[in-house]
């Protein structure tokens, strides 16, 4: 399948040799995809999805390290997995050097193979509180953080994502990857755009490609991969060493096996009917139930059956019943009435609309530009019906 944009309706698939498996510390992969950590997305049932169709790193959603030292069942259950997935990947999320050094010497102890920090939710409830993408304005305080999640982890890999910085007027990446590099991360990660863009906008490739020309340690370019013939742009315009795909796999996660295609040499499958994406929800809806429950599974699968039928033609009045599904047989009967034959709308492929296109005024809290060379923890919030918003939205809720 080639996009309709003249951008890659002629880029060549990969070469022999013209680019690496990914260098994590002692871990290769190959290709090299990252599988971008999203809340209420990228829990096992969905890594197991991707990984049938081909090889990378997939990463959890992201856990909130109070949350999960302190045993929160929902916590546990997004950093858990199963042992046919290797290599086991956590996205970890702390303010406090010493829970998160505790929480990722935890997380090894269990079998977790490779760390991923966050420091780009742009989520207000969080920035406001001086976490998530504010934290790098600070670079001694990320300094601590990644310190001491290198020293927990041991030998296991960690890495860093980030975004370009707050706004457009303080740019924080470049300073956050030579942090990064310093303090012993194993690659850093960058989401080309500001959390004032939130979702909005082109990524800033350019960026990407700064930092690779910054840092010694692998760099991954995030934003704007929606097919195999982005990715292989991404790396060749900017000479990163790996790409992490988000939002493109959130209604195709059969695009990991066409990354993987490209990247061996060869072109993607062709794309898929709706009669075989049926099938994939099928699979995808008992994966959930058998891991969630069947009653927290079906919820969750509902926001899937909407974004597994968009586009489709007559799928308004099914996804609206299909809002409401209680049991995996409720939904089969409701996607009995399209035509299984239909073709994948190649028009929505570039136009997902998972994540709307607003923009943001980053909120931080007061003065805290007064002193980026602070080191102190950010403190949690007084008003206990605010922290349990903080926590929520430091693990996905």
């Amino acid at each position: 399948m080639r996009a309709a944009l003249s951008e890659n309706e002629t880029v060549p698939v990969a070469r022999p040799g013209e680019f690496a498996p990914l260098r994590l510390g002692p871990l290769a992969a190959w290709p090299p995809i990252v599988l971008a950590p999203m809340a209420g997305v990228t829990n096992y049932p969905f890594r197991t999805i991707c990984r049938e169709f081909g090889a990378g790193v997939y990463v959890s959603e992201m856990i909130n390290a109070r949350g999960f030292l302190e045993g929160n069942h929902r916590t546990r259950l997004l950093a858990s997995s199963r042992p046919d997935e290797s290599p086991r990947s956590v996205q970890v999320y702390g303010h406090d050097p010493g829970e998160v050094g505790d929480m990722a010497r935890a997380l090894v102890d269990d079998g977790v193979a490779h760390l991923d920090m966050n420091f780009g939710c742009p989520v207000p409830k969080v920035t406001r509180h001086g976490g998530g993408a504010a934290i790098p304005v600070k670079p001694r305080l990320l300094a601590r953080l990644v310190r001491a999640a290198v020293r927990g982890a041991g030998g296991v890999p960690v890495t860093v994502k980030v975004r370009k910085g707050i706004d457009d007027a303080l740019l924080t990446y470049l300073d956050a990857g030579r942090v990064a590099e310093a303090e012993g991360a194993a690659a850093i990660g960058l989401h080309a755009r500001t959390a004032a863009q939130l979702y909005s906008g082109a990524a800033d490739w350019d960026a990407v490609g700064a930092l690779k020309q910054t840092v010694r340690i692998p760099v991954l370019g995030n934003g704007d991969v929606w097919e195999c013939w982005d990715a292989l742009r991404l790396m060749r315009a900017t000479g990163c060493d790996g790409v992490i795909v988000g939002r493109g796999c959130l209604r195709r996660p059969w695009l990991c096996g066409g990354l993987a295609q490209a990247f061996d040499g060869g072109g993607p499958d062709p794309q898929r009917t709706l009669g075989t994406i049926v099938a994939l929800m099928h699979r995808h809806a008992a994966l959930l139930v058998e891991f969630f429950g069947e009653q927290n599974g079906i919820r969750q699968m509902r926001k899937w059956c909407a974004w597994y039928t968009a586009g489709f033609q007559r799928s308004a009045a099914a996804r609206a019943d299909l809002m409401r599904i209680t049991t995996i047989a409720d939904m089969t009967a409701i996607l009995a009435r399209l035509d299984p034959h239909e073709p994948f709308p190649l028009k929505t492929v570039r136009h997902n609309r998972v994540k709307d296109n607003r923009v943001q005024r980053v909120t931080l809290p007061g003065g805290y530009l007064d002193a980026r060379d602070d080191d102190t923890p950010p403190p949690e919030p007084d008003d206990p019906a605010e922290r349990r918003a903080w926590d929520a939205a430091l693990d996905g809720g």
